[in-house]
């Protein structure tokens, strides 16, 4: 597993414990809100609906938050409708970054962003400047809980995965985005705890700045992703352990 999923995994570990539960349960609420409005608002008929939603229980979002963040993209209770915007730009050390909003004032959530990355050395770029360095593709994350990472690996393939890679005793699983509903089915049906299935934006390549560059471009993730209006960061840095060992200190 290459040093950006490293973060990644860190991320899904300590974010429970880091997060506020009311920011969380927000941005939950935004995704489910605009998933819904993608499509039909039946997570049976809507994929993206049904990841959202089974990432929102994951959390343990109550269902009556999960409602009405549904019935907001039909208009049903009046509140504001949220649009789905990518920033793109550099940070510390030429890292990339593609950065997932979801709004409903983008002034304002392009203000924040471009001042969190010019305060750290970065620059916010036009549309299409990194997003081509990145792939849009299915991850799903199971835990190997003692069994054997080589077998399961062998079944996600065989389930119609791309790519497998195993580390710190997490699977992360890589499919084609039409097949990540598919695959996340065919592992459940086998037995297998899938911890999480969402679609995300895998860097093609990944560079690895110095560590002191490293730590600044972490930093500026964490405060990007604390921003309420932003739902993901993706990176193409290369986390080494060392800058792990560098950040949790």
């Amino acid at each position: 597993m290459s040093g950006h999923s490293k973060w990644s995994t860190i991320k899904r570990k300590k974010g429970a414990a880091d997060a506020k539960r009311g920011q969380v349960f927000t941005k939950l609420a935004r995704e489910i809100t605009v998933a819904a409005r993608s499509g039909l608002p039946d997570p049976d008929s809507n994929v993206r609906l049904r990841l959202a939603i089974q990432k929102a229980r994951a959390e343990n979002m109550p269902k009556d938050n999960i409602d009405r963040a549904i019935q907001r993209a039909t208009g049903a209770d009046g509140g504001a409708q949220f649009d789905e915007v990518y920033y793109e730009g550099y940070g510390p050390g030429g890292t990339a970054l593609m950065i997932l909003t979801m709004t409903d004032n983008r002034n304002r959530t392009v203000g924040e962003v471009r001042a969190l990355l010019t305060r750290a050395g970065g620059t916010l770029g036009e549309s299409g400047s990194v997003g081509w360095m990145f792939d849009q593709t299915g991850l799903i994350t199971l835990p190997v809980n003692g069994g054997d990472p080589d077998e399961l690996a062998l079944v996600a393939i065989d389930a119609g995965a791309s790519d497998v890679q195993v580390e710190d005793g997490t699977v992360e699983v890589y499919t084609e985005p039409q097949d990540l509903h598919r695959v996340q089915e065919r592992l459940s049906a086998g037995g297998y705890d899938v911890e999480s299935a969402e679609l995300t934006m895998k860097p093609k390549t990944l560079m690895a700045p110095e560590q002191d560059v490293a730590v600044k471009a972490i930093r500026l993730l964490e405060k990007l992703e604390d921003l309420d209006d932003v739902q993901q960061v993706y990176s193409n840095m290369d986390v080494s352990d060392e800058v792990l060992a560098a950040v949790s200190g």
